[in-house]
């Protein structure tokens, strides 16, 4: 989204309040909702502030900044754009999240929504058009469809021996879930490779899956690019190096055993 377009969205929220009496007028409030760790977006939550501070906007002097992180909880979507829609919030912001973004178009046709998505906007009925957008919500793509691909050739090129290769996806997170389950299988049966599903969406089930790869005899790891396991990054390369096992994780960096 451009600078210009933002400003305009927050300067129009910050002339909704209206005095009552001699009572101050709450400050207009921007909800950042996230499907990450609150732990894991201290540099997400830093540049937002930060990108406000550019627009003219500084968080507890002329604008209330409100962080929802979700922590993969899917089920949790509802209950907070519902909730926000019922405070009336100034923005609804859904950076990298194209389930957090589908679900405040879902809950609001008013309030201005500020997107991040991998995904076509308009495939995702996000927006009319790219060339006309109208409705509430605006925002940018990062067009990354085609990047599990890529990163699936990109794996096969570092591993070449690696024949058996797990892949890992958030069943909670449908659109990218089903996304990667159609293209890159397909893609692995084109260069001669054999996937293995392994399904987790908690930290407990990261740790499962990666415990059946020993089991399973399994040569590498191929990560979904998924809001959650972005998140988990940590947790993800850790568990490659404990396991030995080669696995580019989304957004974070190649792992792989030493020796």
């Amino acid at each position: 989204m451009r600078r210009r377009e933002f400003i305009m969205l927050i300067g129009g929220a910050v002339t909704w309040p209206v005095r009552v009496g001699a009572q101050q007028p709450a400050l207009p409030v921007v909800a950042l909702v996230s499907l990450r760790s609150g732990e894991a977006s201290v540099r997400l939550a830093d540049a937002f502030r930060k990108g406000l501070e550019e627009a003219g906007y500084v968080e507890g002097q002329n604008v209330t900044v409100q962080y929802d992180w979700l922590d993969g909880r899917f089920d949790r979507l509802s209950s907070v754009m519902a909730d926000l829609v019922r405070r009336r919030v100034a923005v609804i912001a859904t950076p990298g999240g194209t389930y957090a973004s589908q679900a405040a178009k879902a809950a609001t046709t008013t309030i201005p929504i500020v997107f991040g998505v991998g995904d076509d906007p308009v495939r995702l009925r996000l927006v009319a058009s790219l060339a006309r957008p109208g409705g509430n919500a605006t925002g940018y793509n990062l067009s990354v469809s085609e990047i599990p691909t890529k990163r699936l050739e990109l794996l096969h090129a570092l591993v070449p021996k690696a024949v058996r290769i797990a892949m890992l996806v958030n069943p909670e997170n449908v659109p990218v879930a089903a996304g990667t389950l159609h293209d890159v299988p397909e893609a692995a049966r084109a260069i001669g490779l054999h996937i293995q599903i392994l399904n987790a969406s908690t930290k407990d089930e990261i740790e499962a899956a990666f415990a059946s790869l020993v089991r399973d005899q399994i040569d590498a790891l191929f990560v979904a690019p998924d809001t959650y396991f972005i998140s988990q990054r940590d947790q993800l390369v850790a568990l490659a190096a404990r396991y030995r096992i080669p696995a580019p994780i989304p957004f974070g960096r190649m792992s792989k055993p030493a020796g």
